[in-house]
């Protein structure tokens, strides 16, 4: 009889995915906007990502064997992804030795210090650009041209900036949107700022294709767009001449790269649907909220660290009913 039945501990529900597929399902995913990135900006482009790419999987690899006394998992892809995804939150003419320290933060800081994949409580690229952000603040918003056809000398400012430099000055919004792109060059990628935010086409497509592989849900990124539109139109309707319409709010800025790429981490993100929006909905509430009052003219990077604090918490309070439960 005793041999009828198997008892084995959980989980008892297996999938043929693994670490390294879904790595690389998320790299694969953010090829559109990379190429983009390359196009627009050119060599630089490229430069810079190779850069955060190698200096990533180096660090990986020399911190696990030398320090951690552990083997190196650089083959598993978490570091290729932490390397594209600070590229993609820098712009393309940051010196290289800034991207390197950048990297150093992103994994030695963000991820290994708390042991490494599964463990970290932040997002580590993220890590490593608020770590850029407040340590080389003039050289981490020193924006390039947008000229499609490479870089130029000249810098200039991003949609946010703008509108946070004029709204600052007293200048109303009628006329300082005649200064800003249109809300088609916006979608399409016709802006200046970091490497992967130009594109908001490109990163919805990037999107699509993880949810179709079923790397990540729809909770987090409609939540956390859903909010700031909601609350951007809100103040818009209060006083279209001091608030910007949410559109410029959606499809500027880093909101959509945010959104798709990094706030939905799986280690840093909570587990279950309604613990991801309102992980989402406290996202979205502290990005408008220092766009609108803070002295960033962005905030999805900080909101979004914020909220990997309270990962947690949610996850505790917000528990999926146990089997058998009432």
């Amino acid at each position: 009889m005793s041999k009828l039945l198997t008892v084995s501990p959980s989980p008892h529900v297996h999938s043929d995915d693994s670490t390294q597929k879904i790595m690389y399902r998320v790299v694969l995913a953010m090829v559109p906007a990379l190429a983009w990135s390359v196009f627009v900006f050119g060599i630089d482009a490229l430069r810079v990502i190779l850069i955060a790419v190698l200096a990533c999987l180096a660090f990986e690899y020399l911190i696990q064997k030398y320090l951690m006394k552990i083997k190196p998992s650089v083959m598993d892809g978490s570091a290729l992804v932490t390397g594209i995804l600070l590229a993609f939150n820098v712009p393309s003419n940051l010196p290289w030795w800034i991207i390197i320290i950048g990297s150093l933060a992103a994994i030695g800081i963000g991820k290994l210090s708390f042991g490494g994949l599964g463990h970290n409580i932040f997002n580590p690229a993220l890590v490593g650009r608020v770590f850029m952000l407040i340590s080389f603040p003039v050289q981490m918003t020193s924006w390039p041209v947008n000229t499609q056809s490479g870089i130029d000398a000249v810098t200039s400012a991003t949609p946010l900036s703008i509108i946070k430099e004029g709204i600052s000055n007293g200048t109303p919004i009628s006329e300082i949107s005649k200064n800003l792109p249109s809300a088609l060059e916006m979608f399409w990628g016709g802006i200046g700022g970091s490497l992967g935010e130009i594109s908001a086409a490109l990163l919805i497509l990037g999107g699509l294709y993880m949810l179709y592989k079923k790397v990540i849900t729809w909770h987090i990124p409609v939540s956390i767009i859903a909010t700031v539109g909601i609350m951007a139109g809100i103040f818009w309707m209060v006083n279209p001449e001091i608030y910007i319409n949410p559109v410029y709010h959606i499809l500027t800025g880093g909101l959509m790269l945010g959104a798709i790429f990094m706030a939905t981490d799986m280690v840093s993100s909570p587990m279950t649907p309604k613990g991801q929006i309102i992980y989402g909905i406290g996202i979205g509430v502290i990005t408008i909220s220092i766009r609108l009052f803070g002295a960033y003219p962005e905030g999805i990077s900080f909101a979004i660290l914020i909220m990997n604090a309270f990962t947690p918490l949610i996850n505790y309070y917000v528990k999926p009913k146990r089997f058998g439960g009432k």
